[in-house]
């Protein structure tokens, strides 16, 4: 079973401590050594989640940060980031996995919903929360990912909406992801490719849920065209 290289977290630290373009210049082909040892891990990850989910995309995030709009400069993301994207207009949520010395950590779900995709997921939640509280109970995802989502929220009630209601918590999120971090001891360890696909298919019944929420109308109808 494909593991992850020592090499790699030992490459990612380096590169937090010498995060420059002269340090990155003279080591590229150890970068594209460990690039292409983590991209046969996320498609060894992929064809796993295909044996219980349907993926439709890979993306390897780009290790060039974005530095028009930071006040942080350092050139490089000194981690490996990849999102798996569940298939077709049925299928909603995308797995997320990222692996950083002492950082990483895997997640699913919906980070920043459109405003549609929000408001029915908010209206869905002010009829009944209860299917999703009792997803959120399951023993194995408590084991996981806690007992609650993550995700920021808004400080009061959204507007239209009742700031007494009793899913207030709920409806208040703008973002609704399950998060698991990770050790390097147990990023390094033989299993850690099981440890992931497991812990995604714990995130089946959240995903499958939120899907028929955001792929129905208020009256259970579908709103996908054939």
């Amino acid at each position: 079973m494909l593991q992850i290289d020592k090499s790699t977290l030992t490459f990612l630290k380096k590169l937090k401590q010498n995060n420059n373009r002269d340090w990155f210049a003279a080591n590229k082909t150890q970068f594209s050594e460990e690039q292409t040892k983590i991209k046969a891990f996320h498609h060894a990850i992929k064809e796993a989640l295909n044996t219980h989910d349907c993926i439709e995309k890979y993306k390897l995030y780009r290790i060039y940060r974005d530095l028009r709009f930071s006040k942080d400069k350092t050139p490089y993301q000194p981690h490996f980031a990849a999102a798996f994207s569940r298939y077709g207009a049925a299928l909603r949520g995308t797995y997320y996995l990222r692996i950083r010395p002492g950082e990483s950590f895997l997640a699913g779900g919906f980070w920043e919903p459109n405003k549609d995709d929000i408001l029915r997921i908010r209206k869905e939640f002010e009829i009944d929360a209860s299917p999703l509280r009792e997803i959120l109970k399951a023993n194995d995802f408590q084991k996981i990912f806690g007992r609650e989502l993550q995700g920021n929220s808004l400080k009061t009630a959204p507007r239209g909406f009742d700031k007494t209601h009793p899913d207030i918590d709920l409806i208040r999120k703008k973002g609704f992801v399950a998060i698991r971090k990770f050790t390097d001891k147990e990023v390094l360890a033989a299993d850690f490719l099981e440890t992931v696909s497991y812990s995604f298919n714990i995130l089946r019944p959240f995903f499958d849920y939120m899907s028929e929420v955001l792929t129905t109308d208020l009256n259970g109808e579908t709103i996908i065209s054939d």
